[in-house]
């Protein structure tokens, strides 16, 4: 239990990193999300996606959460929460969560 809480506190760490502007972040992805928003970068290309904060309760995007963190850890020096899978997968579980 203890273990999942410090999760969430590192993600929640990482969504504050990812929501202020950087200067080597992509092109065209300058500006913040509005509030109650936060960025992702999926897929290969690190294509960008703005997702509400509410997105962050729900049990399947907690698991890409966890993948992320097997993936690239939570200390990623480039900037930006990376999410490791393909950009038609998550737009299907956005849709997924979106809906419910």
């Amino acid at each position: 239990m203890g273990m999942g809480i410090i999760k969430i506190a590192n993600a929640k760490q990482k969504l504050k990193r990812s929501i202020t502007p950087k200067k080597n972040m992509l092109v065209g992805a300058t500006d913040s999300p509005k509030k109650g928003h936060f960025a992702v970068y999926v897929g290969e290309t690190n294509k960008r996606y703005v997702i509400p904060l509410s997105t962050l309760d729900h049990p399947l995007f907690r698991e890409l959460l966890h993948w992320a963190e097997e993936e690239f850890g939570f200390d990623n020096s480039e900037g930006g929460l990376k999410i490791p899978c393909n950009e038609d997968y998550f737009e299907g579980l956005i849709s997924l969560i979106s809906s419910s």
